[in-house]
């Protein structure tokens, strides 16, 4: 099963495209942190920040280079954890929520990733507080061709799997990379896997995926790696789970009662995270 917290559901719409606003200037360091240790803190992220200690927000967000004032995608927002963040902490930006194409996909994809511009706004706009009519969402079927060169980062949390085991992946990347501006960045965080592990184990099923395939298949579609990270990585992860990343916390589904312990004190999984810019 794919990793979500809602299922997305109702009739399909897009939400229309405000006029463009005009150029901002980028935030300063100081008060990019400022902003963003505000955010963190919210009360609206109570049940979020236990995993702040895996999932590093300030660093990763810092090393993707976002800032307050961008248009940034969340590809594939799932339950919210990085929209919680992302929506105040951007503030005057754009935050755009973006899910794949299933206009043709089985009937239990549809459900999962469908009709995300009629649900996601309300969503967000109940979890962060903000005005649902400043939320943006669509599927990229569905998405305004004036969008295309206006957006600063994209950004995909432990997603690359399900684009590579559902076939989407080509089509997916293709449409993200049409969205950036020139100088326009992609960030991606993914389960890692071993640098030996079977071809298997990384056809997405189980979640993790090497680095150096991920790389490959990025660049691939019109981008440069400019920079690696180990923000989220965790050597205590084998990488070799029988039952994929889930079996880690925080899903730990389908653990026998005598590997809970053991499961538990490795902790979440092992991640890669990457910076690639748009490739002219």
């Amino acid at each position: 099963m794919i990793r979500f917290t809602a299922v997305l559901l109702a009739a399909a719409a897009s939400l229309a495209l405000p006029a463009a606003a005009p150029a901002r200037e980028a935030a300063s360091p100081a008060a990019s942190q400022s902003a963003l240790s505000s955010v963190l803190a919210d009360p609206r992220r109570e049940a979020d920040r236990p995993r702040d200690g895996w999932r590093h927000p300030a660093e990763t967000l810092s090393f993707f280079r976002v800032k307050p004032g961008m248009t940034v995608v969340d590809y594939i927002p799932g339950g919210g954890w990085w929209t919680r963040v992302l929506v105040p902490y951007l503030g005057a930006g754009n935050y755009i929520g973006l899910n794949p194409d299933v206009s043709t996909a089985a009937a239990p994809l549809q459900q999962y990733f469908g009709n995300i511009g009629t649900t996601f706004p309300a969503k967000a706009a109940e979890w962060t507080g903000a005005d649902a009519a400043t939320v943006r969402a669509w599927n990229t079927d569905g998405l305004p061709a004036d969008l295309n060169g206006t957006v600063d980062r994209v950004l995909i949390f432990r997603e690359m799997h399900n684009l590579w085991r559902f076939n989407m992946m080509h089509r997916e990347l293709t449409a993200l990379r049409r969205l950036l501006k020139p100088d326009g960045m992609l960030g991606i965080e993914q389960h890692r896997a071993r640098p030996n592990a079977p071809a298997d184990y990384t056809d997405g099923t189980k979640g993790y995926m090497r680095e150096k395939d991920v790389i490959a298949m990025v660049e691939a579609h019109g981008f440069q790696l400019l920079a690696r990270s180990e923000i989220n990585a965790n050597r205590r992860d084998p990488a070799d789970h029988a039952g994929g990343v889930w079996m880690l916390p925080p899903n730990s589904r389908g653990v026998a009662e005598a590997d809970k312990a053991r499961l538990a004190a490795i902790g979440e999984s092992d991640r890669m995270t990457l910076l690639f810019r748009k490739r002219p």
